[in-house]
């Protein structure tokens, strides 16, 4: 097992639609085995396969820190089915370091994917978990939170970025 580089905003892999997994091969498991010690090491709670610079649609999760009755959970190809009420969410992103924002989400969904055996589950989701899983899919369809706040918002974001640049 590696840690792998997390990918900074705004690298150009955060911004693209992942594509789908097709192959659950020893590569596959090799690249899982890799974003569960990065996601771990960050520390995290989710790390998406953009995020360490592969454009695939899996994901890793683990809330256990923080709710003890969801173990690690890998995500492959997943889709949202339900969704249903309305949240806000003070989120980070470890592509995003030292940032955070109050992002509105579904309250609770429900999510089809593949594990890693390519065996699909579906998984009913609230609280935290519900924010989690909604984040990591965002990454998939090549979304930040910065892109779920309000364009006033992301323009001082933009802003307080740049300026960090000039100042390294």
């Amino acid at each position: 097992m590696a840690v792998l580089d997390i990918k900074k905003y705004p690298a150009p892999v955060l911004k693209k639609k992942a594509a789908a997994v097709s192959v659950f091969d020893e590569e596959l498991q090799k690249l899982i085995e890799d974003m569960v010690e990065t996601m771990y090491a960050a520390p995290g709670v989710g790390l998406a396969a953009p995020q360490v610079g592969v454009s695939k649609r899996l994901a890793v999760i683990d809330i256990s820190s923080r709710d003890d009755q969801h173990p690690l959970i890998v995500l492959i190809n997943p889709c949202v089915l339900r969704t249903a009420g309305e949240v806000e969410f003070e989120e980070g992103c470890l592509s995003i370091p030292e940032y955070t924002a109050k992002v509105k989400r579904s309250e609770s969904l429900v999510v089809r994917a593949h594990d890693r055996n390519g065996d699909e589950v579906e998984i009913e989701a609230d609280g935290l978990l519900a924010i989690a899983l909604q984040h990591e899919i965002d990454h998939l369809d090549g979304f930040l939170l910065i892109d779920r706040i309000s364009p006033i918002k992301r323009e001082f974001f933009k802003k307080r970025y740049k300026k960090k640049k000039t100042e390294k």
